[in-house]
């Protein structure tokens, strides 16, 4: 027996990049891989379906099982009915990997309506789309009495968990998928599914003129893509029921934990009297809980 046995996984974004790798390695492990993909441009462009079916094709050339779809993950109705087709071909369906992605980069000020509109669909919708029609079937599946391990792996980012100029919208949907990341798995523990994402450090597409070109034959290269798949295959089997809510970023060979949100109990401001803030005094507390100078003063805030 191998780690994904008898599993069946859809891989959104899965012709290239990051959700190739992630397509192989799985399918490495004995999963039967539903590699979808439209096949568009970083920014959305075109489209064909010749990228999912090239990596089938790979996949079933080493001896596995895999079926090309291009079912746009925006398409609400038809992410539904492509959950419906899996289970009907395979039986079943045990996880997600919610992976597909595009960018439109620019400073908010030169950004458009368009560009808001299509990346926030992209990866914020199509997160939510196929995670709800999968987390529907496991929650049925559950209620009568079946057995259920399901497994939910979203794809957040550097840029949504810290920040980044130029990426407004990108890192805002990216953001949003962490905190749907943490609700989702607390409304399905109850029906054994977990819900985690990743946040990969990889060169793409999407990264190649920011993390710039590998090295030279076997030089280790902490920014190939495949670096973040064995996470992914790991999140995705049934070994991995114990962790659910996680955000892990990967870098090359490392897992970092990535905590939500957290109150900064070192910077604190606290009025010193009974009653409510006064707006009057909230200039100097704030200074001096983020370390700023008081106006007019050199060296550091006390």
């Amino acid at each position: 027996m191998t780690l994904l046995d008898g599993r069946v996984v859809l891989v959104t974004g899965g012709g290239r990049g990051i959700g190739r790798s992630h397509c192989l390695e799985l399918a490495t492990h004995g999963a039967t891989v539903v590699v979808n993909d439209l096949g568009v441009g970083v920014r959305g462009e075109g489209g064909n379906e010749s990228p999912a079916q090239q990596v089938v094709d790979e996949i079933e050339s080493a001896g596995g099982t895999a079926i090309a779809d291009s079912t746009s993950v925006t398409d609400f109705e038809g992410v539904g009915s492509l959950v419906k087709r899996i289970v009907a071909q395979f039986g079943r369906l045990d996880a997600v990997v919610n992976n597909a992605g595009i960018l439109r980069d620019g400073m908010l000020t030169s950004m458009s309506e368009d560009d808001w509109d299509v990346v926030i669909a992209t990866h914020l919708k199509g997160t939510f789309a196929v995670t709800k029609h999968a987390c529907d079937y496991w929650r049925a599946t559950a209620k009568a009495g079946q057995p259920v391990s399901g497994r939910v792996v979203n794809t957040t980012s550097g840029t949504g968990l810290f920040g980044n100029i130029g990426q407004a919208n990108y890192g805002a949907a990216k953001a949003a998928i962490a905190s749907f990341t943490l609700i989702t798995s607390m409304e399905m523990d109850r029906y054994h599914v977990t819900v985690n994402a990743i946040s990969p450090l990889a060169r793409t597409r999407m990264t190649s003129s920011i993390l710039g070109q590998p090295g030279g034959p076997g030089d280790w290269d902490k920014f190939d893509p495949a670096n973040s798949s064995p996470v992914v295959a790991w999140l995705v089997s049934e070994r991995s029921a114990w962790l659910t809510g996680a955000i892990l970023r990967i870098d090359g060979n490392a897992i970092q934990r990535v905590r939500p949100w957290e109150v900064d109990s070192g910077a604190v401001f606290r009025a010193q009297h009974e009653g409510r803030l006064d707006a009057a005094e909230i200039d100097a507390g704030l200074r001096r809980a983020y370390h700023v100078l008081p106006r007019g003063t050199s060296g550091l805030a006390s």
